[in-house]
């Protein structure tokens, strides 16, 4: 194990799973974490019971102090963090901070980021870089700056995106990639041997900005590559969805997992063609086959199994 600087005093902010793998990565290695922050608790589910973010949840595991802000310009916030004496801020799946929070430690606030940048800046990078097909992704860690996402670089490192790979799985190979690059930055940072560097600006540049339930409906116009690669951009969440008109019934069905087979055939675009065990939908270049997918009401299933209990009409079709 290395032994950390005694200097490098870390408060890390973050809130969700992916963020938890690079907390832990230097709490295990060794690193002074004084405090962390996350988001406030919030009622989530059904039952709207109040949720603690994972982040959360793994610091009081850890006998780590936690200060959930609503406002990061809040004096008494500001009061607190400050007495925690940090001297390097670790962000990972936080929101944008003001220049008086990143602006505070000695060492500089940097984020990890899950693209390539200056690649897919913005809130959903893994996602977006699925839909638009990319063969390749990664992970940086940056300094902070006044803006989102384009400050100087510290380190990347790039992985392959399996032609099968969703989002889901996509998530969990960059989170543990990113808690990796994560310490490798504050180790460097420690030894006085971070060098930035400016991120490079093109016209060529793609966004990743948030994704919402309207942005995530199939256009059936689409090429069958267009929409596979946009079902498994969105798959587990926040889930790609079409209307099929099944008899005077529309029904909103969420697509989890599909395959392209492509073909020329006379079928108008957006038929749905089922059997017992099969379900494909009709683009211009061939059809898209529905491996996994919910039904209203009902729990996300294998397509077979939903078939087994439910059929659509021979006059079904995806608007």
């Amino acid at each position: 194990m290395i032994s950390p600087n005694p200097a490098i005093r870390i408060v890390f902010m973050g809130t969700p799973d992916f963020a938890v793998a690079g907390l832990a990565k230097l709490v295990t290695t060794g690193y002074q974490v004084v405090g962390v922050i996350t988001a406030p608790d919030r009622p989530a589910g059904r039952g709207r019971k109040i949720h603690e973010s994972a982040v959360k949840q793994y610091a009081v595991a850890q006998g780590i102090p936690v200060l959930q802000p609503k406002n990061l310009k809040d004096k008494e916030f500001l009061k607190a963090l400050k007495a925690w004496n940090g001297t390097l801020q670790v962000v990972v799946a936080f929101r944008m901070l003001p220049a008086v929070v990143w602006q505070l430690p000695t060492y500089g606030t940097f984020n990890l980021h899950a693209s390539l940048l200056p690649q897919y800046r913005g809130a959903a990078p893994i996602n977006w870089a699925l839909i638009n097909g990319e063969t390749k992704t990664g992970v940086t860690t940056f300094f902070i700056d006044d803006k989102i996402d384009t400050g100087a670089i510290l380190l990347q490192r790039v992985i392959d995106i399996a032609p099968d790979e969703d989002a889901g799985s996509l998530h969990d190979k960059l989170m543990e990639l990113g808690a990796e690059v994560i310490l490798e930055t504050v180790q460097l940072i420690a030894q006085g041997a971070a060098i930035p560097t400016k991120q490079k600006e093109s016209e060529a540049l793609k966004p990743a900005p948030k994704i919402f339930r309207d942005d995530c409906k199939i256009d059936w116009q689409w090429k069958a590559e267009t929409v596979y690669n946009f079902v498994r951009g969105l798959s587990p969440y926040p889930v790609a969805w079409t209307t099929i008109q099944n008899g005077e019934t529309p029904l909103v069905v969420k697509l989890y997992k599909v395959a392209v087979e492509k073909t020329n055939h006379s079928y108008k675009i957006g038929s749905v063609l089922s059997s017992k065990t099969d379900l494909k939908i009709a683009v211009s270049d061939g059809f898209i086959s529905v491996l996994e997918l919910q039904l209203p009401g009902k729990r996300k299933m294998p397509t077979k199994a939903v078939l087994n209990g439910f059929q659509f009409k021979k006059e079904a079709y995806a608007l």
